[in-house]
């Protein structure tokens, strides 16, 4: 009998301790879930006047949608951890090793997260935009898209060609978009013998009736060399970006068929031997 009154006893202990502990962790676990769904509710009200600040002042839709994400992840991971806290969970070990595991797959991705970090600094310094010309990493193409790890050219023979960003941010690049305008250099080939200032007066005439060619900046015609084969005349004139190409060989074909018209010829190289007879 004695045995069974200290069971009922121990019984009761267990049940009142167990009610006791019981709802103080339920009021953790309640606080615990009101506190997540009012914090992610805040998060999204935050992004929510991020995105709109971002796009008032015209920020980049690549840069926004990413800066945006990373902004939401951190806050996320952020409250998490506080929810965590709130239910009496020791968070120094778990951070130890979410630290290591990171450090660990850091070094097993540094190539990548290179890339990353390339990728950001593209999308915040803008050294090129989508649709420009660039010259970088051995390859001329149009930029087609920006994206966090790679950019994509398309090049002028229409072939697509895929770079990482982390080279693409620390190399040398040329990006001929960037001014509205650009010169195209010429180097006309006249035999000697021909007069200059008639071929001079010829390439002029060709500037001056093709309204694509610039007024301001002048163009300019000189002699540039005295070649083995043939007086070379550089000739210089300014176009509007998108006419480069089109100008560039325009001229190309007007001076090849109109130099027999004014008593020019193009010379071709040529090596005169003298024989001595001994």
């Amino acid at each position: 009998m004695e045995n069974v009154d200290n069971l009922t006893a121990n019984t009761d202990k267990l049940m009142a301790w167990a009610t006791e502990h019981g709802l103080a962790w339920g009021m953790k676990l309640l606080g615990a879930i009101v506190v997540l769904l009012i914090g992610l509710w805040i998060i999204k009200v935050i992004m929510n006047k991020v995105g709109k600040t971002m796009e008032k002042k015209n920020t980049d839709p690549s840069l926004r949608s990413f800066l945006k994400s990373m902004m939401s992840i951190t806050l996320k991971i952020l409250l998490f951890i506080s929810v965590l806290m709130m239910l009496g969970i020791q968070m120094t070990s778990f951070i130890a090793i979410l630290g290591a595991a990171g450090l660990a797959v850091g070094l097993a991705l540094s190539g990548t997260l290179q890339n990353f970090a390339g990728g950001v600094m593209i999308l915040i310094f803008k050294p090129f935009k989508v649709g420009d010309l660039i010259d970088a990493q051995g390859y001329l193409g149009i930029v087609e898209e920006i994206e966090i790890f790679i950019t994509i050219l398309l090049t002028l023979d229409n072939k697509t060609i895929v770079i990482p960003n982390g080279g693409l941010s620390t190399g040398a690049l040329t990006n001929y978009s960037t001014q509205p305008t650009r010169r195209v250099d010429w180097s006309f080939g006249i035999a000697y013998g021909d007069d200059f200032d008639t071929a001079k007066a010829m390439i002029q005439g060709f500037f001056d009736a093709d309204s694509r060619v610039l007024k301001d900046p002048e163009s300019t015609i000189f002699l540039g060399e005295m070649a083995d084969s043939s007086v070379n005349i550089t000739a210089r004139a300014w176009v509007k970006g998108e006419d480069y190409w089109d100008v560039f060989f325009a001229m190309n074909e007007l001076f090849y068929k109109n130099t027999n018209k004014h008593g020019l010829s193009i010379p071709f190289p040529q090596v005169d031997v003298h024989l001595d007879k001994v």
